[in-house]
This record gives C-alpha cells, sequence and structure tokens, in this order.
C-alpha cells in the first residue's frame, strides 16, 4: 500500500492534521507523520520534532532553550531534507504532504525541493497565491491555494483539503505502481540542452542517441531548462548528458535574463554522470526587447531576435572568463567528460558572415578553456567546423554512447 508523508507542525495544526491523516486513510493510503513543531511533543506522530532536529546535527534541547523561531525553522528544514529523502530513497514513502502557514511552508519547502523529480509532493499554503518560486525551485512540486487561512476545520477548507487529500493519495497509488514497473527494461534517459541557434546540432544528437537506444529529454536552456536538467542529475534519473549548449553560462556571468545559476554544469561532474560538453551560444547573452537592456551595454553589439529578445555579443574579456569557469568545472568532474570546440562558430550567427562572428573572442574562449584543462582527465577534441554542422551533433551522441558503455 502506498504511504504518504503528511509533514507539519502538531503544536499548533493538531486540529488540522488530525483530520488529513483520517481523510487519507480513507482514500486507502497509509500516513506516516512527521512533526515539525517548534516546541511540539505531540504523541501521534511517528517522527518527533526532536527527532527532525537531531537529524538536522543539532541537540534539540539546546537549539529550544535559545528560543529563536528563525534558527529553529532553518534546523528543521535541514533536518526535513534528510528525513524525507532517506524515506523515499529507501521506498517507505511514495508522496509528501504539507499543509501550512509562512513558517511551516519555509519548513516543508526544503524538503519537496530535495526530492526527485516524479515523486509526488504537495503544499497547501496560504504564501501560493504570490512568488511561489521560492517554494517550488526546479522540481515539479504542486502548490494549491489554502484560501482561508489553515486555523481549524470548516466548510471551506474542508473542500480545498479534500482536494488535497484526494490528489496526494491518488499521486502516492500511481507513483508506487510506477516505482514498481520500472524494475522492467526501459530506455536510459539522457539530458540534451538546447536552444533555437543550436537547434540543428541538438536534433542531430538527439537523432543519433534515440538510433543509440535512449529515450532523450531536450532542455531548452533558458535558465528554467538548465537548472531543471541539474535537478534531473542529481535525482539520478539521467545515464548521459549531452550538453551542448551552454549559453547560460554567459547570461550568469555578464547579467543577462537567462541565467541558470553560478552552478550550472556542475551537477553531472559531482554525481560521476558520463557527459560531453560543448559551448553552444556562448557568444550572446540574453535581455528582453531591446528598451529593457540596461543603459551600462549601451556601446556593445546587439542583435534584435524577436520583439521580446535581444542578443548581446559576449566580448573577448568576457569570454576568456567564461572559458576558464568551465574549464574550472569540468576538471573537477568525477566522471568520464569530454568537450567537444567548435572552431568555426558557436552558434547559428556566430559563422563566417555572420552578425555576431568574432573569432578573437571564440579564440580567447577556446585559449583559456585548453590552459585551465592542460593535465586534467578531460579528453578535449577540436572539430574543424560551426556548432550547426552536419557531423557535430553526431559526434557528441557518439562519444556519449562509448563513455556510457564504457562506464557500466
Amino acid at each position: 500500500m502506498a504511504t504518504v508523508a503528511l509533514l507539519g507542525t502538531l503544536d499548533t495544526k493538531t486540529e488540522e492534521y488530525a483530520w488529513l491523516s483520517r481523510e487519507l486513510s480513507r482514500h486507502g493510503v497509509e500516513v506516516l507523520i512527521i512533526d515539525v513543531g517548534s516546541f511540539s511533543t505531540h504523541p501521534d506522530a511517528d517522527v518527533s520534532a526532536d527527532a527532525v532536529l537531531a537529524a538536522a546535527g543539532v541537540d534539540p534541547v539546546q537549539v529550544k532553550a535559545r528560543r529563536d523561531r528563525g534558527e529553529m525553522m532553518t534546523a528543521m528544514g535541514q533536518g526535513s531534507v534528510t528525513l524525507v529523502c532517506e524515506l523515499a530513497q529507501q521506498g517507505k514513502i511514495h508522496a509528501m504532504l504539507s499543509v501550512a502557514g509562512s513558517g511551516g511552508s519555509s519548513v516543508a519547502a526544503p524538503a519537496m525541493q530535495a526530492l526527485p523529480v516524479g515523486f509526488p509532493k504537495l503544499l497547501v499554503s496560504t504564501m501560493a497565491s504570490g512568488d511561489v518560486r521560492p517554494y517550488v525551485g526546479d522540481v515539479d512540486a504542486t502548490l494549491m491555494y489554502s484560501v482561508v487561512d489553515v486555523a481549524g476545520i470548516n466548510s471551506v477548507s474542508t473542500q480545498v483539503l479534500g482536494n488535497a487529500v484526494a490528489a496526494v493519495a491518488a499521486m502516492a497509488t500511481e507513483y508506487e505502481r510506477r516505482i514498481s514497473d520500472q524494475a522492467e527494461d526501459h530506455k536510459p534517459l539522457i539530458g540534451v540542452t538546447m536552444f533555437g541557434l543550436t537547434t540543428p546540432a541538438a536534433d542531430e544528437a538527439r537523432k543519433r542517441l534515440t538510433e543509440l537506444g535512449y529515450e532523450v529529454l531536450v532542455f531548452h536552456a533558458t535558465g528554467a531548462g538548465g537548472r531543471a536538467m541539474e535537478k534531473l542529475i542529481e535525482s539520478g534519473l539521467l545515464a548521459g548528458v549531452c550538453d551542448l549548449t551552454t549559453t547560460e553560462l554567459a547570461d550568469d556571468l555578464v547579467g543577462g535574463v537567462l541565467s541558470a545559476g553560478p552552478d550550472r554544469l556542475e551537477a553531472a561532474g559531482r554525481s560521476g554522470l558520463p557527459q560531453v560538453v560543448s559551448l553552444g551560444a556562448l557568444d550572446m547573452v540574453n535581455f528582453g526587447p531591446r528598451d529593457s537592456v540596461p543603459g551600462q551595454f549601451d556601446d556593445r553589439h546587439f542583435l534584435v531576435h524577436n520583439p521580446t529578445v535581444t542578443l548581446m555579443r559576449t566580448t573577448q574579456e568576457e569570454m576568456a572568463e567564461l572559458g576558464q569557469r568551465i574549464a574550472s568545472k569540468l576538471a573537477q568532474a568525477t566522471g568520464p567528460t569530454e568537450l567537444f570546440i567548435p572552431l568555426r562558430g558557436l552558434s547559428g550567427i556566430d559563422i563566417e558572415g555572420g552578425p555576431f562572428h568574432d573569432e578573437d573572442a571564440d579564440r580567447a574562449l577556446f585559449t583559456a578553456l585548453r590552459d585551465g584543462l592542460q593535465g586534467t582527465s578531460v579528453t578535449i577534441h577540436d572539430l574543424d567546423q560551426d556548432i550547426n554542422s552536419t557531423g557535430f551533433g553526431r559526434a557528441m551522441a557518439e562519444a556519449l554512447d562509448s563513455k556510457i558503455r564504457s562506464n557500466r
């Protein structure tokens, strides 16, 4: 039978969590209650508040004695991450449900974001009608607005919470069935990154990887796409990565609107996952409409891609810095890693005669990469073609397949 982890503050939401537990049982799922109440000692908890604090590496007695709510909430969040992930990895829970105000939501959010993509996670919150990024992060969390405060069971809350219970019970049941079916043979998953101006290369890589027996997930390198792929890597769902388009790193460096954050291009290396990497669209930084570009860039070279997207060419200095950053990330990789350098252009507009063609800038990138990777185990392929030339994406796909088979 599927089990739902019910995470909440039992010291302040006793009535609500008792109702939720009964309703979940009525829907045919087991319930495992995790108490994250600051000073709770509720007897119905399967995992006590003290156990959550201990999982965060703090002494429950000492942290309670300080009576610092901020410290307490942070520790509860950290402990919840450890416990919930362990329970999920052990197959003891199949979904997570939390019902909370701002404090409880701040505890539930780290746990939800730490759980793998595909694992059902639902938060009913008073905070769900505003900016929800702090609660969702880059995972497939489901948020439901509580409408009324989480303060007792009434005619409105029974409808809202009743929907939440029915949804998470069904998701837990389906997830349990799905992971049981995964024992059967299935195609290994590969992540491929693409951008509009690297589409031919990404399509070629995807087609070849499909022919080689993989299921290919394509991520649009718009910031959210890169973060989503990194999360899937951390979740252990990918067999390898064809990171053809690393343009998000340029936005992170210069201040464009499509940054995936400073940790982009690190998850595969940390996980020891086979990866092949290229430099797709590093010739550009992305902004919105032309009039939204910060004035500090007025003297730069721009291309209005469409009414809502303005591209700015990266400079020689920026490319050298990008080369150093990428080399540093790849040098730390613990798994098989290969770098593919397209000597004749990084995108559909960084080619001879193209509006962003700049051999000096690209050369600065290539030089910094070679210098930074000298003496490492990273294999570098210099291909005398642009990234969208026929054969470039195929070469990356076949190299990745070789690395995955060797790694097995």
